[in-house]
């Protein structure tokens, strides 16, 4: 384990004086080693073990979070413990640490770092050797894997902790919080080394020192586990990153609906956000608390889109009915918020806002400590901007005079304690809030529109004051009652095709949804295959001819969309049909919305709408779709990533047949088919007769190869309801549904000829064969534990048979094992 203990950092005291005495120490046990070596410690032994060390320190993988790399050295250190004295094992540990921090090193390392590195190995490695040879521990167990298993554990912890500890010192964060998240999931790569360390050392004593070169491969093999594991684990981060991304874009796109709703807004979500977080910051709120805050602060006025405009924007005091209105805005906000389904408790936050430290405050009347403390900091700072900011109803009043009022109020409708911090800062905090990056997608609320003449209905006669203004009031608020319909179908969208991994059912959800939103003729939904695109999903007019559209990127409509990642509205639907290579067949829809859908990594697919009329769609129709397009794609993607992923982890890589637990699933369904009145089941139980031989004598590609060549046989000559696998090893199980005895017979002749080619095709000189053992449902067990123990039991009385037959076979396998 290595670390760049304060790269880039500045040095504090106590960093200091640990990287001090851990280079004490670890001179001094370096001066310890020195002082036993004895002539005869230089062996070739020693050297060998020496060079595989150095060589194996380049092995190393990069750590997640913190500037370190975990190399495979280690295991030689533990077998220089086995092996030989302490001098040399410090020696070993000393030398590989050199090569570890020049070798493959991203950047050059410091000295102290080095030296730091140095002083560590040398008191782990002195540290772990008393530990083997402690007589106390010798005693309660002397058996070398016991004692390798205490020597390992003591190696990994001082290591780690060491580690953690100079970093903690350095950033100043909990050693336990840096050993738990960074270290304490290597624990079993030091066992795994352990027991490579042990069974070498085993090796070495019977077959000689020289056969550790044997071990390499396993040490390439644990270097390279972690290697694709540390691999798939910075995807999954950046992946979530990109998500996390997404949603905050999403909670700003939501803050963009409250600031078109009251414009006098627009800074203020902002400046809130920026004292809210520091207040937070300086308070210790968890890392949860603050994300919550962070979203709370841009989203806890939504609930102002249940208010109308004309009581929001009201340029004086509101009367007691208006106010009634207005209280409503915190509850009508949680419940916004409560169906996003946050990871970290916003909803709280924006319910609690108005709630006063005293109890009187709405909607619930908590008192105290019983108020979110996010709600409690996001109170105060609310009325400290909105004091010191402009509104209809009066002039801005100056931010000391605005922090009296706050301060005057503390312990009665704030916390003290959240009162208390901005009475310290407000100064850096409202320099800090200047300086942060206001929105900058401000919405065109304010927009003169020169087209249209009159709506189609006509102008409101100029003589009819009444009658005008009441038509005026109602067109009001139905434009309201439309604006919340608009989102409260939205959110519902966006809230549904989410719930479900399945690509189908989240494609069917999608389209449903989609004709609550804009009318449509006919829906397809495209995925990209490759450098085309397919049809995922079609339904409504001419559904299927679309259904068999394969698009190339780049022509027609939706090839256009996806090429350019640009929306077409008012497309010509028919360009599509032509890809059917069929000129019989054309679409008498007219308009075409096409809009790209966006995943992670890139475009994903295409989604268009079609209309029988001409021009039918709308630069609304657009918006809304472009909308939704976000979470479709990311939704589409999830739903063909877990498809992938579920498929994979049933199935055999090398043969691409089933596995043993796609087997069970299987045979568990096909057993309660059979208890629901379907036909009987047979199980057959498979195993190569001589592989282990062609694998000794031809090699381990040519032993793939018969594994291969056997799968494909084995499809061939099942049925298609029929479903094959491969256990493990050269062992594979067929389920056989409804198959008669005489139907079982036949299959038995067929399965030896398979062997029979195979045996000629790999040139194996005729040692392969196979055994088989059947069981039958019900009468050779109820289960599939039951089933398969029979199966497997009679397939091992036929491989005794076939050995009782054929002596020459264990001849030729007991001549390869001699030789």
């Amino acid at each position: 384990m290595r670390r760049q203990a304060h790269s880039g950092l500045t040095v504090k005291l106590s960093a200091r004086v640990y990287i001090s005495l851990m280079c004490a120490a670890g001179l001094a046990c370096w001066a310890l080693a020195v002082r036993d070596w004895r002539a005869g410690d230089l062996s070739l032994q020693f050297g060998f073990y020496l060079v595989l060390a150095a060589f194996s320190s380049s092995l190393k993988v990069r750590l997640p979070g913190i500037t370190g790399a975990l190399s495979v050295n280690y295991v030689f250190i533990l077998l220089s413990i086995l092996d030989l004295g302490l001098p040399q094992t410090v020696a070993i540990a000393v030398v590989s640490t050199v090569a570890q921090s020049v070798m493959s090193a991203r950047v050059n390392p410091r000295p102290v770092q080095i030296l730091f590195n140095l002083g560590a190995i040398s008191c782990f490695s002195t540290f772990a050797y008393r530990v083997y040879h402690f007589q106390a521990l010798a005693a309660i167990d002397s058996s070398a894997p016991m004692l390798l298993l205490w020597t390992a554990t003591a190696y990994f912890l001082t290591n780690t902790m060491a580690v953690a500890a100079v970093i903690a010192l350095t950033e100043s964060k909990p050693v336990t919080r840096i050993w738990m998240d960074n270290f304490f999931w290597t624990a079993p790569h030091y066992l795994f080394g352990a027991c490579l360390a042990l069974m070498l050392s085993g090796a070495n004593r019977v077959f000689g020192w020289q056969y550790s070169m044997l071990v390499m491969p396993g040490i390439y093999l644990l270097y390279r586990s972690y290697h694709l594991y540390l691999g798939r684990l910075e995807e999954e981060k950046k992946h979530v990153t990109a998500v996390a991304d997404l949603h905050l874009r999403t909670i700003e796109a939501l803050a963009l609906a409250i600031e078109a709703k009251d414009d006098t807004t627009h800074s203020h979500l902002r400046r809130v956000q920026v004292y809210a977080l520091e207040i937070a910051h300086e308070l210790g709120l968890s890392s949860d608390e603050v994300h919550a805050l962070e979203a709370a602060s841009l989203l806890h006025d939504i609930g102002k889109l249940a208010v109308p405009e004309y009581i929001i924007n009201k340029p004086g005091r509101l009367t007691k009915e208006e106010f009634e209105k207005m209280k409503v805005h915190p509850v009508v906000g949680a419940e916004i918020l409560e169906c996003v389904q946050f990871p970290y408790p916003v909803v709280p936050i924006v319910r609690s806002h108005h709630e006063k430290w005293d109890g009187t405050g709405y909607p619930d009347g908590l008192k105290g400590e019983a108020i979110p403390i996010g709600a409690r900091i996001l109170a105060a700072v609310d009325c400290l901007d909105a004091l010191a900011s402009d509104r209809q109803y009066r002039r801005a009043l100056p931010l000391d005079k605005a922090l009296e009022e706050v301060v005057r109020l503390a312990g009665t409708a704030y916390d003290p304690a959240v009162v208390d911090v901005l009475r310290r800062r407000t100064p850096e905090l409202e320099k800090k809030a200047r300086l942060a990056p206001q929105t900058a997608n401000r919405l065109s609320t304010r927009a003169r529109i020169s087209r249209g003449e009159a709506p189609a209905a006509g102008f409101v006669g100029s003589g009819k004051a009444s009658p005008g203004a009441q038509l005026s009031r109602m067109d009001f608020i139905g434009s309201i009652a439309a604006a919340r319909q608009e989102f409260q179908k939205l959110h519902e969208f966006t809230r549904d095709i989410g719930n479900s991994l399945s690509l189908d059912d989240t494609l069917s959800l999608v389209a449903t949804r989609m004709k609550t939103l804009i009318p449509f003729d006919s829906i397809a939904i495209y995925g990209l295959d490759g450098d085309h695109l397919v049809t995922h999903h079609a339904s409504g007019i001419d559904a299927e001819l679309f259904s068999g559209l394969a698009i190339p990127v780049g022509e027609g409509l939706a090839g256009w969309v996806a090429e350019n990642r640009q929306p077409m509205m008012n497309g010509n639907p028919s360009v599509e049909a032509g890809y059917l290579r069929d000129g019989s067949k054309f679409s008498l829809l007219r308009s075409a919305l096409s809009v790209p859908l966006d995943g992670i990594n890139g475009i994903t697919g295409v989604l268009t709408l079609y209309r029988k009329d001409l021009d039918a769609f709308s630069n609304d129709d657009l918006r809304i779709v472009l909308t939704v397009a976000s979470k479709v794609g990311m939704t589409i993607e999830n739903a063909r990533t877990f498809h992938a992923v579920e498929k994979s982890a049933g199935t055999d890589k090398l043969t691409g047949l089933a596995n043993g637990h796609s087997l069970v699933i299987q045979l568990e369904a096909e057993i309660e088919a059979c208890r629901q009145g379907g036909p009987g089941i047979t199980v057959l139980v498979l195993d190569l007769d001589g592989f282990k031989t062609v694998n000794d004598t031809l090699g381990h590609l040519e032993g793939n190869r018969v594994l291969q060549r056997t799968a494909d046989g084995l499809r061939q000559i099942c049925r298609d309801r029929d479903f094959v696998a491969r256990i493990g090893g050269d062992e594979f199980a067929i389920i056989l549904p409804g198959i008669t005895a005489e139907a079982l017979e036949e299959r038995l002749p067929k399965l030896r000829r398979l062997m029979e080619e195979v045996d000629a095709e790999v040139g194996a000189g005729g040692v392969l064969a196979v055994s088989v053992g059947a069981a039958h449902y019900p009468a050779d067990g109820a289960s599939t534990e039951a089933l398969l123990s029979e199966a497997d039991r009679r397939m091992y009385q036929m491989k005794r048979q076939h050995h009782a037959e054929r002596p020459e076979l264990a001849a030729l396998r007991n001549a390869v094992m001699a030789s």
